[in-house]
């Protein structure tokens, strides 16, 4: 049942990147109407705001009654190909409908 679950969080998840912020918001919408009931936007390092204008986007422009139900923010150890260690922040927003 656990694997499941972990699947279902990750077909609802949008990961935010550097393509146009209404790329993304096509994305979660799509999740929305094929009967999701939350989606989950993720992001790291420069994208995280990009991931905020998104979230700002659904709820004020397109879908009434959508509220953020949690924002995690976290910070994700990468190695770099020259072997340094860096640390790159993470934000993962659940939005669902009311």
């Amino acid at each position: 049942m656990a694997e499941n679950q972990k699947k279902n969080a990750a077909d609802n998840a949008v990961f935010v990147g550097t393509k146009p912020v209404m790329n993304y918001v096509l994305a979660a919408i799509t999740q929305f109407n094929q009967g999701g009931k939350e989606v989950v936007l993720k992001a790291r390092g420069k994208a995280i705001s990009r991931a905020v204008d998104v979230a700002e986007i659904l709820r004020n422009r397109f879908i009434q009654g959508l509220v953020p139900k949690s924002i995690s923010i976290g910070t994700e150890e990468l190695q770099t190909e020259s072997g340094e260690k860096i640390n790159v922040s993470t934000i993962e927003i659940v939005l669902g409908k009311s």
